[in-house]
């Protein structure tokens, strides 16, 4: 980690982050290009609409594989891919700061191939949760539920590291507290959704698989935040 206080969180942002932040990126920048009339022609205003009810997750879907015994690699793909697809550019804007932030001291600290597991493990998780404890029928997109994963894995590091200093472990919870605590006022001024329980899930997988999919263990994951 650079010492130099003024040196930007996000210099030297691993590979697999970037890349994963660019997939991000340019699914926006097609969606956004297309409905102001850049390319897409008449139809492109409709791209966003398209790209929801083809690559959303929604919970009923889940339902609708136990009812039927079986399912399809789309069914399953909505796992995943409706993080890549949000809702506006300002929505992808948020996902992109905490990927490239969390994801970068994630993939240093424990492994890029980590930062991956808990971010796509996050979305699957978290859509499981929004099927299974809501009932809600309307689509779940954007990457916040991923990227709450890496909140998780980020809280988690930091839990371990305070233990291990003898400092009081509380402190790790402050960022997931401010931003659930933002989300309800938001919540209760603007009105809420159920996303909110895929991204609590996806935080708690993060928590959770951190130090499993660490290299070395657990015990080499502590050794290295002593270090730190």
């Amino acid at each position: 980690m650079s010492s130099d206080p003024d040196a930007s969180p996000f210099n030297s942002v691993p590979p697999a982050i970037v890349l994963l932040a660019l997939a991000i990126f340019l699914v926006e920048l097609a969606l956004s290009g297309a409905a102001r009339g850049f390319f897409g022609g008449a139809e492109g205003v409709g791209w966003r609409a398209v790209a929801i009810q083809s690559f959303a997750f929604y919970g009923p879907v889940l339902d609708y594989m136990i009812e039927i015994g079986g399912f399809t690699l789309a069914d399953i793909a909505r796992f995943l891919t409706y993080s890549f697809v949000h809702v506006s550019f300002t929505h992808v804007l948020f996902v992109l700061v905490f990927l490239l932030a969390l994801g970068k001291m994630v993939a240093e600290t424990v492994s890029p191939v980590a930062a991956l597991v808990v971010f796509f493990g996050s979305a699957a998780f978290g859509a499981l949760a929004y099927a299974a404890l809501t009932s809600d029928a309307r689509p779940l997109v954007g990457g916040f539920p991923a990227v709450y994963g890496l909140i998780g894995a980020f809280t988690f590091l930091l839990w371990a590291r305070l233990g291990a200093m003898g400092e009081p472990q509380h402190r790790a919870f402050g960022l997931i507290a401010v931003l659930l605590g933002l989300q309800l006022v938001f919540g209760l001024i603007f009105g809420g959704t159920n996303d909110w329980v895929a991204e609590v899930a996806g935080f708690a997988f993060g928590f959770a698989v951190t130090p499993i999919v660490a290299p070395g263990g657990f015990r080499h994951l502590l050794a290295r935040l002593r270090e730190r």
